[in-house]
């Protein structure tokens, strides 16, 4: 952490670095995720000398609540309208790429 950051920012820190690795994280890769969120956080309140438009502007990542982790398709993969269109009998589908097998599906 910078030199002067307030206890709040230490905590924050630390229970950002603990999330990331329990997640699987590595101790580096938690740290620098840890660190880059709390920095973004004392720049858009106020508390850093030097902010970036990117750190100020738009949501921050605790307004964000991981909108960006993880998978972020919602749409069935081409193995699962694979699975529908086998179980619905539907003929030729071996050969059908993803945006055939969603077609004749319906969707």
């Amino acid at each position: 952490m910078p030199q002067g950051s307030s206890p709040k920012r230490e905590r924050q820190y630390e229970h950002i670095k603990d999330s990331g690795k329990k997640r699987g994280m590595s101790e580096g890769r938690a740290e620098e995720m840890a660190a880059r969120t709390v920095n973004k956080e004392r720049a858009r309140s106020g508390e850093s000398k030097t902010a970036s438009r990117s750190s100020t502007q738009g949501k921050s990542a605790s307004q964000r609540g991981g909108e960006r982790s993880g998978n972020r398709s919602k749409e069935p993969t081409r193995d699962e309208l694979y699975q529908e269109a086998k179980k619905r009998g539907i003929k030729g589908r071996s050969s059908m790429n993803k945006d055939e097998l969603a077609r004749k599906l319906g969707r």
